[in-house]
């Protein structure tokens, strides 16, 4: 079983061996929504399943999403139907890939760990990774697989709220740490949100720190010594992740779960909820 990454040769054994198996392509673009379908529609890994960020992982508008923000997380029960509309059971290993430097995938791997379901991995190098290996492609929609009931479990993963955020904001058993590019961290500029700046005490690391040059994730030890420098001390275990909306903050926590510095909390609403309540702090710089 899978639970962080799998290589490009490991997934080309589960298929070769016909273990049970589904992949997902969870590519993407926020400014353009429509353009990560197309790009599926013209190229993926064969067999997989198209998975949009807003329309199948966010639940923007439902009275019952589990979080804030722009991209709410939908309520588990509606997930997990959502999960057996696939075709994928308990227990069977997922998949996770993007082509954006899993920017948009680790949303499906932590969310499938917040139903409970332990074997998910994220395809390390994306699907550039599988076409540098010179591994086939397919075009155009997958024929539906049969549905499935997909049961929920206890959640594997820490989601925390807006408000126990700011219950603990400045305590050290508390350490905030935001996804998001430098300058939107310090305020400089924000081209989503209405407010510009980040939650007061966070630490900043932009996720595209935690692959290397060949974009795959870098080596476990230089992921703790990065983690160890920003942290400077603070205790892992301590860490609640956030960024704009929930999406971008995941990279940071699968690394510093591949670091060995274990499972961390996730805050899906990040800025974008935590900026919408004017009685909020606001720190730039």
């Amino acid at each position: 079983m899978y639970t962080t990454l799998i290589s490009v040769p490991q997934l080309q054994h589960l298929v070769a061996t016909g273990t049970p198996l589904l992949v997902f392509d969870c590519s993407y673009d926020l400014m353009q929504p429509a353009a990560g379908e197309q790009q599926f529609l013209q190229s993926h890994i064969p067999g997989a399943h198209y998975t949009d960020l807003s329309r199948d992982l966010s639940a923007k508008g439902a009275p019952d999403a589990a979080s804030g923000g722009r991209h709410p997380l939908p309520a588990r029960e509606k997930f997990a139907a959502w999960l057996g509309g696939t075709g994928l059971t308990n227990g069977m290993q997922a998949v996770v890939y993007d082509r954006n430097g899993c920017n948009y995938c680790a949303r499906l791997w932590w969310m499938l760990k917040w139903c409970g379901h332990e074997a998910v991995a994220v395809l390390d190098g994306g699907l550039q990774a599988w076409q540098g290996a010179g591994l086939p492609l397919q075009g155009g929609l997958q024929p539906p697989r049969p549905a499935t009931v997909f049961a929920l479990a206890a959640p594997a993963v820490t989601l925390v709220t807006a408000n126990q955020v700011a219950r603990q904001l400045n305590l050290p058993r508390q350490t905030l740490l935001d996804a998001r590019a430098p300058a939107r961290f310090r305020g400089e500029m924000e081209p989503l949100d209405p407010v510009a700046g980040h939650i007061p005490g966070a630490l900043n690391r932009p996720f595209s720190q935690n692959l290397g040059a060949d974009g795959l994730f870098k080596p476990a030890a230089t992921l703790r010594a990065e983690f160890d420098a920003l942290l400077a001390g603070r205790d892992p275990a301590t860490v609640v992740h956030h960024c704009g909306s929930g999406v971008s903050a995941l990279p940071n926590l699968l690394a510093m779960e591949l670091a060995g510095l274990g499972s961390t909390a996730l805050f899906a609403g990040s800025w974008s909820e935590w900026c919408d309540d004017p009685k909020r702090p606001v720190a730039t710089g």
